[in-house]
């Protein structure tokens, strides 16, 4: 009897539909089991499967090491049910050169439909509701500059000697792209403090 159940299990449309390194919701597995419940119990136990959060897993990828979860994109993905996200640790700060030297145990997504801090995985993710951010691909330095500003007041920072820092090198930055970054995503405070900066007045007392 348990042979023939074995043999079932390795068999079923369930089993069938895993791949490794992907994630998946438990909605989205009910067409391929009849007892999707048990079944996914099952897969949990065996290793097959890794229970992330509640109604979601994922098949862990083989590597040298052993197990291993999938691409946080697809975790995150799968969890809001969106591929629209930005993901980051505020430790990325740290490469604007703007004396912060924090680092940070925690990642910040910026979606359209989570808010709150979620487990994933044994991990932490805090998930902010915004109307706009950028791709991926399309973060840039002036973008960081502006997030850094809007987030300041949250950061084990000095706050005073990063503004004055951000005043003297903002040289440095690209002032078209900044002007951008700030009119699509900077706080009503952070427009007033950059758009003063900007300022000829201010920047030629800077220099």
């Amino acid at each position: 009897m348990r042979a023939q159940t074995s043999s079932q299990s390795k068999t079923s449309p369930l089993i069938q539909h895993l791949r490794a390194g992907k994630v998946y919701r438990r909605e989205d597995l009910v067409p391929y089991s009849s007892s999707v419940d048990r079944e996914l119990q099952q897969l949990v136990a065996s290793g097959r499967l890794t229970k992330a959060a509640q109604g979601l897993y994922y098949a862990p990828r083989k590597s040298v090491f052993g197990d291993a979860p999938p691409a946080e994109e697809f975790l995150l993905a799968a969890f809001l049910k969106d591929k629209e996200f930005l993901s980051f640790n505020p430790s990325v700060y740290n490469s604007l050169r703007l004396g912060t030297t924090q680092l940070y145990n925690k990642t910040i997504v910026y979606n359209h439909k989570r808010h709150g801090v979620f487990k994933l995985d044994h991990r932490n993710y805090d998930f902010r509701l915004k109307h706009r951010f950028p791709k991926p691909s399309q973060v840039t330095t002036e973008y960081l500059l502006v997030d850094m500003l809007n987030n300041l007041s949250e950061l084990a920072e000095d706050d005073e000697m990063v503004l004055e820092r951000a005043q003297k090198k903002l040289n440095q930055f690209d002032t078209k792209k900044l002007s951008k970054a700030l009119a699509d995503f900077g706080s009503v405070a952070t427009k007033k403090l950059v758009n003063g900066w900007l300022q000829p007045s201010s920047r030629s007392d800077v220099n």
